[in-house]
């Protein structure tokens, strides 16, 4: 568009015989640092940052999720109670494995857990969405106990769905400055 501008201009002035040397790239430099300002620089955000996002989330909220499902067997939870136990847990693991490294770079706690808070909660959000989804909808899987195959297989691949489903959420949000992009900004 800004390019268009100056050739119009350049178009102008040899028309009113005034003639004045224009560069088609004079502004490109500033059009460059915008464009990385922005977060929208093509390129910038790519696929082997986004799945590195993605299984950092992704630890936390298996460990989360695990663990909720341990608790609730062991205190004889029905399925929904188990589940929202399972979610929580996934969150805080999840927010708790960006803390610590952002906590490790140095950075005082209240900033780390806004940093941690901005860069997984939609990440998080979208895993969790899916990752259920898919045992809610899985025939058994909600009435599997621990020590079935059918509990462990619909949570194996109900985690690989969500995966692929939030990597591209992941590689957005990082080309846009936000998400682990910001967690990465603390560890360089």
């Amino acid at each position: 568009m800004h390019h268009d501008t100056q050739h119009e201009q350049h178009s102008h002035h040899e028309r009113s015989g005034q003639h004045t040397e224009h560069s088609p790239h004079a502004d490109h430099g500033e059009h460059a640092a915008h464009a990385d300002h922005t977060g929208r620089h093509p390129g910038k955000a790519g696929w082997a940052m986004a799945a590195q996002a993605t299984l950092h989330c992704l630890t936390g909220c298996a460990i989360g999720e695990i663990l909720g499902m341990v608790i609730g067997t062991a205190l004889g939870w029905g399925n929904m109670g188990t589940m929202v136990l399972a979610i929580a847990l996934a969150f805080f693991f999840g927010y708790a494995l960006t803390l610590r490294s952002i906590r490790k770079a140095g950075v005082d706690f209240r900033t780390a857990l806004r940093v941690a808070l901005a860069a997984d909660t939609l990440s998080i959000a979208v895993m969790e969405l899916i990752d259920n989804g898919v045992i809610a909808l899985w025939p058994g899987a909600m009435d599997a106990t621990l020590s079935d195959t059918l509990f462990w297989g619909a949570l194996m691949l109900s985690l690989a769905v969500a995966f692929v489903v939030t990597t591209p959420v992941n590689k957005w949000m990082i080309g846009r400055g936000k998400g682990h992009a910001v967690v990465h900004r603390y560890h360089h």
